[in-house]
Parts: structure tokens; sequence; C-alpha cells
């Protein structure tokens, strides 16, 4: 790794960063006394900031999508190859990049046929949204057009996309927000809302009761993520998608899976949803796609969704009037062929089973160690651990406290990611995603650092 902080020119670029950069998720106060972080370099698991500090990356870039790991010059050369031969053309027009990786993307999706391109997980929900409100207008007589969202899930920063935002805080002061969208109740079973057996089904039965109040046929579709994320990383309990799978059927609602965050092997399965037999009618992702290296999402349907947009010719409204301009790049489906044909070659979704269950084994140990961990939980190389005032009364942790173990693993050349949703009923949970290419040794460096964080944080 070359010293950075020895380069002439760093203290400018962390200057013009202060001076310029508006970014994401940041109060920018704290960037009068202190400087912002600049990532110059990353390599497989690790990242090296402005001043040459390195770090082993926990969060797959920060929010869960360098699932390959950085620096694959396979990837970066197959972008390269195509931008000189064809770097853009609308989505009117197909690519061969687009063409192939369609193709293969399918090909890991029994039951999926389409794919519908754009720019970010956002964007790809909302198309879901539009697809479901106009087969309410063509094929329902204006009904079935309300869409269900589960608590504490989350489906993008848009405005609409925000209208289905299980995280209050996340949406607050952007509103007012579309009407008819419905939020259902969450499903995570270390916080009860019902004192009985099989909460899987019960959970489940909760979104019957909104589909009953609602009326069955106002309602056109269900989204939710198969392990929720930012929420809490929150794995459905036991007979929790069988029932879910057959209300849908009863009423006629299409389901949507988001797969933003668990999509292209982060759950140890090429989508989260494959683990419970799941035939959804949509699938967004976007995140691990292309794993960072360009931008991309797709919104996925079923033959006989795409049908319903062609059922009529004559009819000038008869198709779907989209665009998203960026969804004719040609550099994301041209890096995420390359980074599906690694998924393979390297038996990483193999990998991610094995160190996710290894991850969990070492959590629930600092659990035995650390009382202020309530739970662990999660799937594949997708794990949190919650960390509360009082495991009897599952109390949360004071959101800085939980910060300051974020903070002191970043000091540690460790960086980890927390919920911090410090409202009523939200979870303060430690995250970790790391990239699918981790070893055994990555694994006990990270959680070797959340132990200490742990010790000098609560003793």
């Amino acid at each position: 790794m070359e010293d950075y902080a020895g380069l002439n020119d760093i203290g400018a670029v962390v200057e013009a960063d202060r001076a310029h950069v508006w970014h994401h998720l940041s109060q920018h106060k704290q960037y009068e006394t202190v400087d912002p972080r600049v990532i110059v370099e990353g390599k497989g698991m690790r990242v090296w900031d402005a001043r040459g500090k390195e770090h082993i990356d926990a969060v797959s870039g920060g929010v869960w999508t360098v699932n390959v790991g950085y620096g694959r010059e396979r990837i970066a050369n197959a972008v390269r190859d195509q931008l000189l031969k064809l770097n853009y053309f609308a989505g009117s027009a197909g690519s061969i990049p687009g063409a192939m990786f369609s193709k293969a993307l399918t090909e890991k999706m029994p039951g999926l046929t389409r794919v519908y391109y754009n720019n970010s997980g956002s964007e790809a929900n909302e198309k879901v949204y539009k697809m479901v409100r106009q087969i309410a207008h063509r094929h329902h007589g204006g009904r079935k057009w309300k869409i269900l969202y589960r608590d504490r899930d989350y489906h993008g920063t848009t405005i609409a996309a925000l209208a289905t935002s299980g995280q209050d805080q996340r949406a607050m002061q952007y509103g007012p927000f579309p009407d008819g969208f419905v939020r259902v109740p969450h499903c995570l079973e270390y916080r009860k809302q019902w004192d009985v057996e099989n909460y899987g089904q019960r959970a489940a039965d909760a979104i019957e009761e909104v589909i009953l109040r609602e009326g069955p046929d106002t309602v056109g579709c269900l989204i939710l993520e198969p392990v929720t994320a930012g929420g809490g990383v929150i794995v459905p309990p036991q007979g929790y998608w069988e029932r879910v799978q057959d209300i849908c059927k009863k009423y006629n609602i299409l389901l949507a899976i988001d797969e933003v965050v668990c999509g292209v092997g982060r759950t140890g399965t090429w989508f989260g949803y494959q683990h419970y037999g799941i035939k959804p009618d949509f699938v967004t992702m976007a995140k691990g796609v292309a794993s960072g290296y360009a931008a991309i999402s797709c919104t996925v349907t079923t033959e006989a969704v795409f049908e319903m947009f062609k059922d009529d010719a004559s009819d000038p409204l008869s198709y779907f009037r989209d665009i998203s301009t960026f969804g004719g790049c040609t550099a994301g489906p041209a890096a995420a062929l390359e980074n599906m044909k690694i998924i393979e070659e390297e038996g990483l979704l193999q990998n991610t089973l094995a160190m996710g269950d290894y991850c969990l084994d070492r959590l629930r140990a600092l659990m035995d160690k650390h009382k202020v961990i309530g739970d662990v939980r999660g799937k594949g190389l997708f794990l949190g651990a919650e960390l509360v005032a009082d495991r009897t009364t599952k109390e949360p942790m004071d959101e800085k406290r939980v910060q300051a173990v974020v903070a002191d693993c970043m000091a540690q050349g460790v960086i980890i990611g927390a919920t911090n949703r410090s409202l009523p009923g939200m979870n303060n949970t430690l995250c970790l995603s790391p990239a699918l290419i981790a070893t055994k040794d990555d694994i006990d460096e990270i959680t070797t650092a959340i132990d200490g964080a742990l010790t000098r944080v609560f003793g």
C-alpha cells in the first residue's frame, strides 16, 4: 500500500472534500473541527484512508455493496473494454452486456424471466410501484392499487420509496407522501408483539388482518425484504414465509421481494428469498449486483407480469411508459457479468455459508461474555448483534454508546455498522456484512475488535 499520507496534494484533497462534498447521512458541523474521512484505496477486504491508515472493511463499502472485494482487475478491465466499444445507448434499444446479463441472471432465478435496468435500488423499487399502479388501472378497473410494506423494512430514498419506509426516522420531514402505501407489522420475534407458540405464522397472519381491514380488492402488492437490513438484520421466524405466500395467493396480491441488500450472494444463496421457497412476482436488486464497480439495479419480473403490459398493442397506453436514463449504461451489466463469474468460480456462495456460520458462532461467544448483547442473528455474511441496556426488559441501548462501540472499532482499524434507530420500537444493532471472500482470520479480527470495543465502552 502506497503511503498516501506522504503525498504532497493529499491535504488539498481533504480540503476540497471539506469545502465542496455533501456527504451522505452526515451532520457536517463536525467537519469544521475534524477532517472528513477520505478513502483512497481498497484491496480485498481492506481499505486505506487519506492518512494511510489500513482498515478491514466489515460492511462491504459501508452499505453492503462490495460483495467480491476491492481491486478486482477483471471487472475493471471488462468495464473498460465495454466502455470503449459502446458506453451507452438508451434502454429503448438493447446492448450485448444487457442481453447477456439478463440471461445469466434469470437462469439463477427460476420463474422470473424479464429484467428492467435501472440505476439504484430506490429506483428499482419505484418501478415496481409504477407497474403495480398501471396493472391496477389496466386490469382491475382502478382497484388493487394499494401497496403494503412492513415495519422496519426500508425500500429507498425517493418520495414514493420513503412512503414505504418502515423506519420512521428516515422518512421524517420529507412528507407529505403519496396515498395508498400501508404498513404491516414487523416479524422480529426477539421483540414479540404476540405471545404465541408459532410466532412466524402469527406475524404473517397480521398481514392478512391489514388486507382485510383495507379490503382485499384494494390491495395490489406486498413488498418485503427477505431479511430485513437496516431495521435490525431480522431473519423471519420459521413458518413466516410459507404463510405470506399463501396469503398473497388467496387474495391475488403480487409479491415483490426487495433484494437490494440480500441479493447476489450476501446470504449464501444467489438471492435471499431462495432460502424460503418463495415464488415472487417481482424481485429488485442493486448493491451487490456489480459489487460497486459500476452503477446498476434491476427490476426482475415473471412473464405473467410482463404480459400484462403487452396485451393490447392497439392501445397507446398498454406498455410500461417509463425510462431510466442510466439504465442504458453498458458498464453495469458488463461489471455484473464478471461479478457473477467470480462468485461462481471462487465458490463464494459456499464460503458465505461457512463463514456466516463461523461468524455467528463468534458473535454468540461474545454474547456469553458481554451482557449488553441481547440477541445475535443473521443469514450468511449478513449478521447483527443487538445491544440492550437490560437483557430482561430488552430496553434498547443508548444510541451514543452504540456509536462509541463503532468508533472504537474504527480506531482499531475495523469498520463495522450499526442501525442506530432510537425511535420507539426500533433497536440498536451492530451490523456486519463483510465481503463474500472473508476468511476465518478476517472474522477473528473483526469479532476481536468488537470484543475489545465492548469491554472499553461498557466495562
